[in-house]
């Protein structure tokens, strides 16, 4: 076992210049966290060490939810078989670049990862019925050309807003990009009533990507499960309120939703999905 002021690891690994894949536990949606867990799942990865959680989160107190405590957690999985490590963490509340190097040292030191990839989800007024986007933000020029054959949108020029801070992902990149890492932010517009929820039709979008550009040979049968189970529930819902799929409708053919409208469609959809 490898052991540092910062992190740790456990274990060997027989990787090759692998491809560093990134969730953060807080993205809307839980789409970065839903597409790695299916990949750690699916491609039997296994935990290969952690960021310790001293300096970067509050330890003063421990979260509840559904009485359940919730302890932060900041963990990579590797496959040797994929060649892939999956980084699955909780948002640090403080020390922003401290984590980040942690990481980045674990990527480049222990590793010798040859990419990163950051996933997130964008709030968007389109329809759940139409295809999913997947838009990227680059650390490297190259990068735009290499991944418009998995048909991912290059040309988004996002800059982060004067007085802002960069979102962490966008950070994390940025400083791959000053130890020679390549670098790419993914992001998925997720319907705005589907971000309370769960929107597998995105994850699908992610995991489909990274199976076709490494090969990985993912089986999308449960994740197919969960599209079509949703599906039906909203197809169910529809049948109860005529008046919800009309809105989705207008949502189709890029007509607004009013205020109310736009509420009312959030909370039956949530109720009826959950």
């Amino acid at each position: 076992m490898s052991l540092g002021p910062i992190y740790r690891l456990h274990g060997e690994h027989k990787l090759q210049k692998p491809a560093l894949i990134v969730a953060w536990l807080e993205d809307a949606s839980s789409l970065g966290v839903r597409t790695v867990d299916y990949l750690i799942e699916g491609l039997g990865c296994r935990e290969f060490g952690e960021i310790l959680p001293e300096g970067f989160f509050p330890m003063a107190g421990v979260n509840v939810v559904d009485d359940v405590a919730q302890f932060p957690e900041s963990k990579f999985y590797v496959s040797d078989e994929s060649n892939l490590v999956i980084f699955r963490s909780n948002i640090p509340r403080t020390g922003w670049h401290g984590f980040l190097n942690a990481v980045l040292d674990v990527a480049g030191h222990d590793c010798r990862v040859s990419e990163i990839y950051t996933l997130g989800a964008m709030i968007s007024p389109a329809a759940h019925t139409l295809p999913r986007l997947l838009i990227s933000i680059v650390n490297q020029k190259e990068l735009k050309e290499e991944l418009e054959p998995f048909n991912v949108m290059t040309g988004s020029d996002f800059e982060t807003p004067p007085g802002q801070k960069p979102t962490l992902s966008s950070y994390l990149i940025w400083l791959a990009k000053q130890r020679g890492i390549r670098g790419v932010n993914l992001w998925v517009p997720v319907p705005y009533y589907l971000v309370s929820i769960d929107d597998p039709t995105a994850c699908k979008r992610l995991v489909y990507f990274f199976n076709s550009k490494f090969d990985l040979g993912v089986d999308f049968t449960k994740l197919d499960m969960r599209v079509a189970q949703q599906n039906d529930k909203i197809a169910g819902l529809f049948q109860r309120s005529p008046e919800l799929e009309a809105f989705v409708r207008r949502l189709e053919a890029g007509d607004g939703l009013d205020g109310e409208e736009s509420e009312k469609l959030a909370r039956e959809m949530s109720e009826a999905l959950k």
